[in-house]
C-alpha cells in the first residue's frame, strides 16, 4: 500500500473511531499532498510524499521553538502531536550509529577533506537520508567529521 493509500485509509478509521485530534493533524496530511499533486499536476510518488512530510515536520518544528519563545504552551503541545502522528507515516528513523556511518562513507565517496566540501556531503545525503534523520542533527555530525 502507498503512502497516500495509508494516510486515506488511516483517515477514514479515524472518522469512524470520532477521534477528532488525530483526524485533523491526517486532513493537514492529506491536504499537503493534494495540494502537491494539483499544483504539480502529478500523481505524487511514496519518496514525493516523505518529502512533504518531511517539510510538514520541519515547520512543527520552527513552530514549536516560536511558541515557547512567546511562552504559548498550549500551541506548542499541539504541534508536538502533530509531530508525533506525521512521523508514523515516515520510514522508521536512523539511529545516530547508521547516521554516522553515512556521514563517513559520503565524506570518503565525495573525497571531501575540509569544510568547504560539506556542501558535496549533504548533497549525498539528504536524499538518503530523506524522512529518516533530522538534517539539523546530521549537519553537526558532517562538521564534526570534516574538522
Amino acid at each position: 500500500m502507498s503512502l497516500r493509500e495509508s494516510v486515506k485509509t488511516e483517515m477514514i478509521a479515524m472518522m469512524k473511531a470520532k477521534n477528532k485530534p488525530r483526524l485533523g493533524v491526517i486532513r493537514l496530511i492529506s491536504a499537503e499532498i493534494k495540494q502537491r499533486e494539483v499544483d504539480e499536476r502529478v500523481e505524487l510518488s511514496d519518496e514525493e510524499v516523505v518529502i512533504s512530510l518531511d517539510k510538514m515536520l520541519k515547520q512543527r518544528r520552527d513552530s514549536i521553538a516560536a511558541f515557547e519563545k512567546a511562552g504559548r504552551t498550549e500551541l506548542a503541545e499541539q504541534e508536538a502531536y502533530e509531530i508525533t502522528v506525521i512521523k508514523e507515516f515516515l520510514p522508521e528513523a536512523l539511529t545516530e550509529d547508521e547516521i554516522s556511518q553515512m556521514v563517513a562513507a559520503a565524506i570518503s565517496e565525495t573525497g571531501a577533506e575540509s569544510m568547504k566540501d560539506m556542501g558535496k556531503v549533504m548533497g549525498i545525503l539528504r536524499p538518503q537520508m530523506q524522512g529518516r534523520a533530522d538534517m539539523s542533527v546530521v549537519s553537526p555530525m558532517v562538521k564534526q567529521q570534516l574538522s
